[in-house]
């Protein structure tokens, strides 16, 4: 494409701060923008297209990808589902020239720090505690056990902030997604 390697962005931050959606937002309004799709062992939400929002997988599929080293970072994602990235599209749109977006979890951006330090890692931050509960308790996709996991992981996750190279603030879906963007264009 460009002739010169593309410079992949890892986005980060605890559960419910809206990760996904500002990452929607960014597909939506920057298609010069690359945006990894991870493969999971958990179901699909309501409105989830396989392939678009996440790879759904089985845990032999998974088992496999893991195994034959096809995966760039993987975790198990609040004490249950794992999740992780496949290595082969992030290489070839970074090869292409292309900005690159991973949005995942704490633990993948650490694995995703030790092979890529070259990464632009940014951290997405909820406006109050209080918001990122509302949020949570808001999409109404989870059980109350599985609210207060992600809860308790999501205390752990904002303690990590430091770890990141910048901070960006979801108070509105728009405004979060341009700063990213002009982060990851603007290098």
């Amino acid at each position: 494409m460009s002739g010169r390697q593309g410079r992949l962005t890892v986005l980060a931050g605890p559960t419910a701060v809206g990760k996904g959606t500002v990452a929607a937002y960014v597909r939506e309004h920057h298609p010069e923008i690359w945006i990894s799709v991870s493969a999971t062992t958990r179901p699909p939400r309501p409105g989830e297209v396989d392939g678009t929002h996440y790879w759904f997988v089985s845990d032999d599929e998974f088992d496999r990808m893991v195994d034959d080293g096809e995966l760039l970072e993987w975790a198990v994602v609040h004490r249950a589902a794992r999740y992780g990235t496949p290595r082969r599209p992030v290489e070839q749109a970074l090869a292409d020239g292309r900005p690159a977006l991973l949005e995942i979890d704490l633990q993948g951006a650490r694995q995703v720090r030790e092979t890529m330090p070259g990464a632009l890692f940014v951290f997405l931050a909820p406006p109050s505690w209080d918001e990122l509960v509302r949020r949570l308790v808001g999409r109404g996709t989870e059980s109350q056990e599985e609210r207060d996991r992600r809860l308790q992981t999501a205390r752990d996750e904002l303690a990590a902030v430091t770890e990141f190279d910048v901070t960006v603030v979801n108070t509105e879906v728009h405004d979060a997604a341009e700063e990213l963007v002009a982060l990851m264009v603007g290098q």
